[in-house]
């Protein structure tokens, strides 16, 4: 299945989550940020949002430093 990535295509199983996509990545939950097709998600709902055809995630890692 198709997905969109930060704007780069990507394949993926049907029926993935976000959940498990973050993992699949190698990304720390607790630092990391996700919109699926333009919505802000919390990371609770991560587990419950499979992903479909051709959606549009944003993944951004957040980073402190000074």
């Amino acid at each position: 299945m198709r997905i969109f990535v930060n704007g780069e295509q990507a394949e993926c199983e049907a029926g993935v989550t976000i959940e498990e996509l973050v993992r699949h990545y190698g990304l720390a939950p607790e630092s990391t940020l996700v919109e699926h097709n333009g919505i802000a998600l919390r990371r609770r709902e991560w587990p419950e949002r499979s992903l479909g055809e051709n959606d549009r995630l944003e993944i951004l890692r957040v980073a402190a430093g000074g």
